[in-house]
C-alpha cells in the first residue's frame, strides 16, 4: 500500500543512513534543489519506533509521535516537488523499513555505508557531542557493550542507549536485507562513503537521477558535520545553558552580563567560538592498533556485505592482510 497520511504528504525518499558517512551534507545538498522539500527537522526518527528515547533531550526539537504530527513536517512542500527526510537511525533500527514499506512502499531509499573502523570511531565522538556516550577512550566505549547490553554502564545523560551498541551499526548486509525484504532493489540505492567523499557531485547527480530531479543543474558542494573531540560535556551544557537563559541563577546572570556588554551578533559569535576553541578540539589521533583489532573482528561483516551487493569492499576498505 502507498498512502498519504492524515490530511499530508508522506516521504517520496528517504536517506536511511548511517551517521557520519555523509547524510547530512547529502541531506542539505538535496535540499536546495528547487524541486526537492526536505523539513528542517533533518531526523524526524519516526519510523526507528524502536529507539524510542529514554527522556527528551535538551537541545532537540521534540520528534513527531503520530503520523498527523509527522505529515505536518512536509505541510510546506509544493504540489510538483520531491519530498524526502534523512533520519540516520534508520537504516540500524529493525522496525524502520517495514513501517516505511506499511505507508509508503513506492519509496525510495538511499543508505551510505563506511569502512566500520572509521566509520565507529567517528560516531563515538559524535555520540560523545550528543551526550549520548561519556566514555572518551574509544577502545573502552566498545568494551562496554556487553554491560551495557545487559543495562549496566549507560550513562545518566545517554537519551538513546541503544546507540551505544556500537557493533549493530555494521552489520551491512542484515540492514540491507531489511530494507530488501519490503522494497524491490530498484528502489534502494546504496551508496559508498569513499565514493561519496571522491566526488561528492557526481554521487549527489547519482541521488538525483534516482529520486526522478532534474540532475542537470548547478550542486553545491558541502562539508558539514565534521568530526570532533567534546573536551568538556559539563562546560559544553554550560555554555548552551548561557547561550539560551535557560539553568540556574548563576547562568542567567552570565547571560545578563554578555547581553549586556555585547551586541546580539558579536554575542553570539563570542559563545560560538568560546565552544569551537574550548569545550571542542580536534579528534585525538587513531589507537592503529586497536583500530586493526576492529577489523580483524569486523572483517565478515565487510566480507557479507561485500558479497550482497556485489563489489570488492575487502579491497576498497584495506581488508586484504586482515586474517
Amino acid at each position: 500500500m502507498s498512502a498519504d497520511g492524515a490530511g499530508g504528504r508522506v516521504p517520496d525518499f528517504f536517506i536511511v543512513g548511517h551517521a557520519k558517512s555523509g547524510t547530512t551534507a547529502l541531506y542539505e545538498m538535496l535540499k536546495g534543489h528547487p524541486q526537492i522539500f526536505m523539513p528542517e527537522l533533518k531526523e524526524p526518527w519516526f519510523f526507528a519506533s524502536d529507539m524510542k528515547p529514554r527522556f527528551q533531550p535538551l537541545r532537540s526539537g521534540k520528534p513527531p509521535q503520530t503520523l498527523e504530527e509527522y505529515v505536518r513536517l512536509f505541510a510546506g512542500a509544493a504540489p510538483g516537488q520531491r519530498v524526502g527526510e534523512a533520519s540516520s537511525s534508520y537504516l540500524w533500527s529493525r522496525t524502520a523499513a517495514g513501517a516505511i514499506a506499511q505507508v509508503k512502499d513506492d519509496a525510495r531509499i538511499i543508505a551510505i555505508l563506511r569502512e566500520p573502523a572509521s566509520f565507529l570511531r567517528s560516531l563515538h565522538l559524535q555520540l560523545l557531542q550528543s551526550h549520548v556516550e561519556v566514555e572518551k577512550d574509544f577502545k573502552r566505549a566498545i568494551g562496554l557493550e556487553a554491560a551495557r547490553r545487559e543495562g549496566r554502564e549507560v550513562p545518566r545523560t545517554s537519551h538513546r542507549p541503544q546507540l551505544l551498541q556500537y557493533a549493530d551499526h555494521v552489520r551491512y548486509a542484515e540492514q540491507l536485507k531489511r530494507y530488501h525484504e519490503h522494497f524491490p532493489k530498484e528502489q534502494v540505492l546504496v551508496l559508498i562513503y569513499d565514493d561519496f567523499r571522491a566526488d561528492n557531485e557526481a554521487a549527489v547527480r547519482e541521488v538525483m537521477r534516482f529520486i526522478d530531479v532534474d540532475a542537470d543543474g548547478p550542486v553545491e558542494v558541502l562539508d558539514v558535520n565534521p568530526s570532533i573531540m567534546m573536551r568538556s560535556q559539563r562546560l559544553d551544557d554550560l555554555v548552551y545553558a548561557v547561550s539560551v537563559g535557560k539553568g540556574g541563577p548563576v547562568t542567567r546572570a552570565a547571560r545578563a552580563t554578555i547581553k549586556a556588554a555585547l551586541p546580539r551578533r558579536a554575542r553570539r559569535g563570542a559563545l560560538g567560538l568560546t565552544r569551537t576553541r574550548i569545550v571542542h578540539g580536534p579528534p585525538p589521533e587513531a589507537d592503529e592498533e586497536f583500530m586493526r583489532e576492529l577489523r580483524v573482528r569486523f572483517k565478515p561483516e565487510v566480507l557479507a556485505a561485500g558479497e550482497y551487493l556485489g563489489r570488492d569492499l575487502v579491497g576498497l576498505w584495506g581488508y586484504d592482510d586482515v586474517p
